[in-house]
Parts: C-alpha cells; structure tokens; sequence
C-alpha cells in the first residue's frame, strides 16, 4: 500500500513539473473562437451588506464565446449569456434565493436572461485590457467597463488537444441604473444592501483543435 501511494505521488509531482515545461516550450495560443471551459470557470458577484461585510453570490450557468487574436486583443468580440435562476449563495436563509430570482431582484421568470457584449477593447498594459460592452439585465442595456488581465495560453497537446487561455476579469456597476434599486442603502445611512455590484470573472477557455508537430 506504502509502495503504491508512493508511486501515486511521484506520477502527480512529474506531471506538474512537466505541464510548465509544455507551456514554456510550445507557441502561444492561435487565433479563432474560444468558448467557456465550464469546469474552469466562475461567475461572482458581490454586494456591500450594511458596509459590514461583501455579501457573495455566484452564477453556476453562463457560457462565453471569443473570437480573439492573442496578438491583437483589441480587435476581440465577446459575448457573454448567463442565466439568472442559476445565481447561488452559500448558506442562504430559506426562500432567500427565490427572492433574488424575483421581481425585486433579477425578474428571472420575465428576463431569463442576462447578456453582455463587447463594443470597444483597448490594450492597457502588456497583458491587461479595458473592455467595454452592452450589459443587458432586468431588461434594460447599459455600457458596463470590464477590466481584464490575460494569463496565458498555449496551442495545446496531448493531454489537452485544443487550445487554450486563461483571463482574470473584474468590473463594478450600479445595479438601480438597471432597475434594481431594492433595498439600497438610504444616504448617511447603513441599512440596506450597496447599489454598487463588483463582478469577478475567472475563465479558461478552449478553442481550435490542436495540430500534432510534424516530425
């Protein structure tokens, strides 16, 4: 039993010093769609509660799609569509999560969509980018900044035969501005909840099939 463990543990240690030595030996990633690896995704939202804490909730449904150019992001077009019944929170009070998914709140049953689309992307640093997009909720559409840090990619290989790439996303916006005004805190005072909504993305994506060197 000692032997196998051991044996385990070796392979798991070869295989993680070896996946930087694919990444640092291969090309960066090609041009072409890429779309949400879902296992390697998160939606977040967070809200000032009372100034005492950031309440946080997560979106379990949403799918990504971008077509971008690694060497010029600028020209990149994406589209984002989440579902609003999907939103979650850890340890919500009973019916809470209704509520979010009501009239007050995101109106799920007469939206039951929210989208956000990009209409202009500006580079800001070597690996960083201001995005700015339509974000269509509650039914209405309104632009909505984006800023994103790329974190790498690759062509893929054998173990992973698409390629891929990672960003790191964060952006605030007034949730009133979209009609959600419920329960935001009266000025000079700390009842309610903050009509400031901060977003934190974390996405991998894949994308075109990767091609075997020739040898």
């Amino acid at each position: 039993m000692i032997l196998v463990t051991r044996t385990l543990a070796a392979a798991a240690l070869a295989a993680l010093i070896s996946l930087p030595a694919v990444a640092a030996e291969t090309p960066p990633a090609p041009a072409g769609v890429y779309k949400l690896d879902k296992s390697h995704g998160s939606l977040i939202v967070r809200l000032s509660h009372m100034s005492f804490s950031n309440y946080t909730a997560r979106f379990t449904r949403f799918d990504v799609d971008l077509d971008i150019d690694p060497k010029h992001p600028e020209r990149a077009k994406l589209d984002v569509t989440i579902d609003p019944l999907s939103i979650d929170a850890d340890n919500a009070p009973t019916g809470f999560l209704d509520e979010l998914r009501g009239p007050d709140w995101l109106f799920a049953s007469k939206y039951p969509k929210i989208t956000y689309r990009s209409t202009k992307i500006e580079r800001t640093g070597k690996k960083t980018a201001r995005i700015t997009g339509d974000l269509t909720l509650h039914g209405q559409t309104h632009p909505v900044i984006l800023n994103a840090t790329f974190n790498g990619g690759y062509p893929g290989f054998e173990m992973d035969p698409n390629a891929r790439i990672g960003f790191s996303v964060h952006g605030k916006f007034s949730r009133s501005a979209f009609g959600i005004s419920y329960g935001v805190m009266p000025p000079n005072s700390i009842m309610g909840v903050s009509d400031e909504v901060e977003v934190i993305v974390e996405a991998e994506m894949t994308g075109p099939a990767w091609k075997k060197p020739a040898k």
